[in-house]
């Protein structure tokens, strides 16, 4: 194999579909896999060096983070569609701008949530009802994050672009020079220098800045494919509307379901400290678990938009049966894993033997759901490529905001009894199974109606430039 060719940008308009779709997939899964490292090692750490109220301060901190990255989402979603079907149309003019043009409006973007989100940090964690033996640690590990948030959004846009361009292996060596650094990092500070929560985030902050780095080296010295100068930095309101146009129902999914989870964060809250950790716990395997679903979306969402691009629409419903039938079997595999040595993952966070029966418990709930989320982040992956954004986002809408939340506190209220005023704790993780099995369902549904298919039909390469 010649390593060169890793890094170089993949062409997915040829070729078997399903070797596209994994030979891009699998760079990803393991970057995705080092990227989930990041919040894991932050809880491992602090549950071992510092203790279980710090695993449940920095889980605390999840949601509202998720929240406060909306605008990010957004952009990275609209740069990555618009540089998939710019590559694949061969336009070098309009990948040339819309890079330039999404360097800066990420700039802008990062400057804003530097200066206007630390001062509101601490006032919506206490409306979340954030116990007080965590809200000082959540403020503070929340506001060192948004100081640094530079290096996490120019991360994820400029691997955005790589990957958009077909080459997912860049990002994946970059961001694991990045994991060993923030492990290191971690250890230093929270072990070493016993700095707390704060080390925590300050070694992230740290490593995501270098990754970031490394991106913009790898995309500066990509002149054979495309332009980036000061002509290119300069805004463009036709791209910047094109970005928004595609990036705002993602931007948007994505504000909805930070907004339910910092909702249903107020539920669990209200269910103590020991099920707070419990549900960190289960979110840290859960972000593992869910890896390769999230790798095939990203993967369907390339394909999908290169080949809409190159104007190959049956090669892009080839390509979706395939690569849901592939992303399928791993989930499938995943829940089987889960199942069998579930107690064993939970027990690198924490050594209390309460808290590792717990968080199987509940984690045992959620290992079907994640056979439904493959479908569901093919064939949206699909439907984003195609142009397609707003039917995943209303799908998520519904999901999210008329079936979760309301199931959550519903079983919560029935439940109730003398002996648990709040109603039983199950109710969090069996509210997200059945939306993320309504999801599924709804998801093949608005694939086969095929709005996706004249979205991409309608493709212009020369609707910007």
């Amino acid at each position: 194999m010649n390593i060169k060719r890793l890094f170089e940008p993949m062409d997915m308009t040829e070729g078997s579909p399903w070797k596209n779709i994994v030979m891009f997939s699998i760079p990803m899964l393991i970057g995705n896999i080092a990227q989930q490292l990041y919040n894991t090692v932050d809880s491992i750490v602090v549950g071992h060096y510092v203790g279980d109220n710090a695993l449940a301060a920095v889980g605390s901190a999840g949601p509202l983070m998720n929240l406060l990255l909306v605008l990010f989402v957004g952009i990275s979603t609209g740069v990555g569609i618009m540089v998939a079907q710019f590559f694949g149309a061969k336009s070098r003019e309009d990948l040339s701008n819309t890079i330039g043009t999404s360097i800066t409006l990420n700039a802008l973007a990062s400057l804003l949530i530097m200066v206007a989100a630390p001062p509101f940090i601490k006032p919506m964690l206490k409306l979340l009802n954030t116990p007080e033996s965590l809200l000082e640690s959540c403020t503070t590990y929340l506001i060192i994050m948004m100081i640094g948030i530079a290096g996490m959004s120019y991360y994820n846009i400029l691997s955005g672009i790589l990957r958009g361009m077909g080459d997912s292996f860049s990002g994946l060596v970059y961001l694991l020079i990045a994991t060993v650094l923030n492990i290191v990092l971690d250890l230093l500070f929270v072990a070493v220098f016993q700095m707390g929560v704060p080390g925590v985030a300050l070694a992230t902050v740290i490593a995501q800045g270098i990754s970031s780095s490394l991106c913009l080296h790898k995309l500066l010295h990509m002149t054979d494919v495309f332009d980036l100068g000061k002509k290119q930095l300069k805004i463009r309101k036709d791209y910047v509307g094109q970005i928004v146009k595609l990036g705002l129902p993602s931007g948007f999914t994505q504000a909805i379901f930070s907004s339910a989870m910092i909702i249903v964060q107020s539920l669990t809250n209200q269910f103590g400290e020991m099920f707070i950790a419990a549900n960190v716990i289960v979110m840290r395997v859960d972000g593992f678990a869910m890896m390769p679903n999230f790798s095939f979306g990203m993967a369907m969402t390339t394909f999908a938009g290169q080949n809409v691009g190159a104007r190959k629409i049956d090669r892009v419903i080839q390509g979706a049966k395939q690569g849901t039938g592939i992303a399928v079997a791993c989930s499938a595999t995943i829940t089987g894993i889960i199942l069998l040595l579930g107690k064993l993952l939970m027990k690198i966070f924490t050594d209390t033997a309460e808290l590792v029966d717990m968080s199987y418990y509940l984690m045992c709930i959620l290992a079907v759901g994640y056979i439904a989320m493959a479908v569901t982040q093919s064939l949206s992956g699909v439907m984003r490529g195609a142009g397609d954004t707003l039917t995943p986002m209303w799908i998520s809408l519904l999901t999210t905001v008329l079936i979760r939340v309301p199931v959550a506190y519903g079983i919560s209220y029935l439940t109730r009894t003398a002996e648990l005023p709040f109603g039983r704790y199950e109710c969090i993780q069996i509210s997200l199974l059945i939306s993320w099995v309504m999801g599924a369902l709804l998801t093949v549904f608005f694939y086969k109606l095929g709005k996706w298919k004249k979205v991409a039909l309608a493709f212009d390469e020369d609707s910007i430039g």
